[in-house]
């Protein structure tokens, strides 16, 4: 019976490995007229790079932003093997290294593809069209290794699709032929980093008026911002591998080079406070929020920065202004909490800590830290009823132990007892729970027990076992 049953789901399996192998050709058929080669000419005429793209309107097609630097003509190259001129930039995105040009082409020439807003999920099988090395039309599978949040910047996609020069700008496709990302290589070295624009970036972009190549070129060599730009683009494709140290001198060098970059003031001082050196977080996140005073993630990092050196004052300040710019994120309101938990502010501590929860009930550490300062205050009714609340997250010996005090601080030994039975049941190496259950038994007047409890803390040489010593041999 065993046997037919995992001959059976061995051809389902085959099947459907068959099947996906069936579909891809497919896909590739019905997507691949919709990308495009991009090729980039100077002044003089001369070949600049080469990169790709795809349609996403008639006369729309989306690319990398680095794809077109310091061209003064781009080439737009169909799969049919027909070039056209692109007339100008319609758009552009220097932090997420986005262009939209206008291209004109025959009716029907252009098949646009479907973008979706989605985030897609990990495992997901996706297809990138691109022109690696020249070669226009080539085709890589994959799927998405990891969706990466970068602080401070949103979402990138990470893909095992392989990604070589001149794919830039590419569309990265799921299995229904919608457009989840768009390729880029702007800090990758060779293959060893892929990763993708999330499509949201490309539906975020505003149309404006048509701009030349030439004189967003000549605008761009006379910005520094243009610069910083491609600095803070290669900073980002390190930190999504979590490198903050190669990572920060990119951000610094474009702070360096446009110190009105409130971008990469925030990056450095994010990478900095990563890397444990707060003074120096602090200081380039204080020039972000100098910058930008309305971005709430630049006082979170303030905070952060500040607790780290102690300045729990300045902290509380920090988390304050980021909650008045956004109430809705629980973890400033959880940080909050800690910070005037420092401060001995326990009510204040407690009210952040029930904001937090209520923003995000599942947000365990916020209840645990609840419990405690309840616990602190002599709440026993209220610090029970966060920890048994705790108990559907985190049902590990703490909570438990922590019951049990609770318990024991009522005289209600008995319950006590079976929590710290259970603490001890979990995490057999939790010496406070040990101590805890001996403290329980002497008060239902097993001393024998709790001499068990002794003896085992004896052995491991916990310093709790002179604790209980003394209680048992008062």
């Amino acid at each position: 019976m065993k046997s037919a049953i995992t001959t059976v789901l061995f051809l389902i399996v085959f099947a459907l490995q068959v099947s996906a192998q069936d579909f891809l050709p497919e896909l590739v058929k019905r997507i691949k007229p919709s990308a495009v080669a991009i090729e980039t000419f100077d002044v003089r005429g001369n070949s600049l790079s080469r990169g790709s793209g795809f349609f996403v309107a008639a006369d729309k097609v989306i690319t990398n932003r680095h794809v077109i630097e310091k061209s003064s003509r781009v080439e737009v190259h169909l799969m049919n093997g027909k070039k056209f001129s692109a007339k100008g930039l319609l758009a552009v995105d220097g932090e997420g290294d986005l262009a939209i040009l206008q291209v004109d082409v025959p009716p029907n020439s252009a098949v646009p593809l479907q973008i979706v807003q989605r985030v897609p999920q990990e495992g997901e099988s996706i297809v990138v069209i691109g022109n690696p090395f020249g070669l226009e039309g080539s085709v890589s599978n994959g799927i998405v290794s990891a969706v990466r949040e970068i602080s401070g910047y949103g979402k990138i996609i990470q893909i095992t699709a392989p990604i070589s020069p001149g794919s830039s700008g590419s569309p990265v496709v799921n299995m229904a032929g919608q457009v989840i990302g768009v390729a880029t290589l702007q800090a990758a070295e060779g293959q060893s980093l892929n990763f993708a624009v999330p499509s949201e970036r490309i539906l975020q972009l505003k149309v404006g008026e048509l701009q030349t190549f030439a004189s967003f070129t000549t605008a761009t060599q006379q910005n520094k911002r243009s610069s910083a730009q491609s600095l803070y683009s290669q900073g980002l494709g390190i930190l999504s591998r979590d490198d903050y140290a190669r990572a920060v001198t990119f951000f610094e060098k474009a702070a360096e080079i446009d110190p009105n970059y409130a971008e990469a003031w925030y990056q450095t001082g994010f990478c900095y406070g990563m890397l444990g050196k707060h003074n120096e977080a602090l200081k380039a996140s204080k020039q972000a929020a100098k910058l930008r005073p309305n971005w709430t993630e630049t006082f979170i990092n303030i905070g952060a920065s500040s607790f780290a050196l102690g300045q729990f004052k300045d902290a509380a300040e920090a988390y304050r202004t980021a909650i008045k710019l956004d109430e809705s994120n629980a973890d400033t309101q959880y940080a909050l909490g800690l910070t005037l938990g420092k401060l001995n502010r326990t009510d204040e501590e407690i009210l952040a800590y029930k904001r937090a929860v209520a923003i995000k009930p599942d947000h365990a550490n916020a209840i645990e830290k609840l419990g405690l300062a309840y616990f602190k205050q002599k709440r026993y009714a209220e610090a029970l009823q966060s920890f048994e609340q705790l108990k559907t997250y985190k049902p590990d010996g703490k909570t438990y132990n922590y019951l049990g005090e609770c318990y024991f601080e009522t005289g209600k030994f008995e319950e006590s007892l079976d929590a710290f039975n259970n603490a001890v049941s979990y995490n057999p190496d939790l010496e406070k729970a040990r101590y805890n259950l001996g403290r329980a038994y002497l008060k239902l007047g097993d001393k024998d027990s709790a001499n068990v409890q002794y003896e085992i803390l004896r052995n491991a040489k916990s310093d709790w076992a002179d604790r209980l010593y003394v209680l048992i041999n008062p």
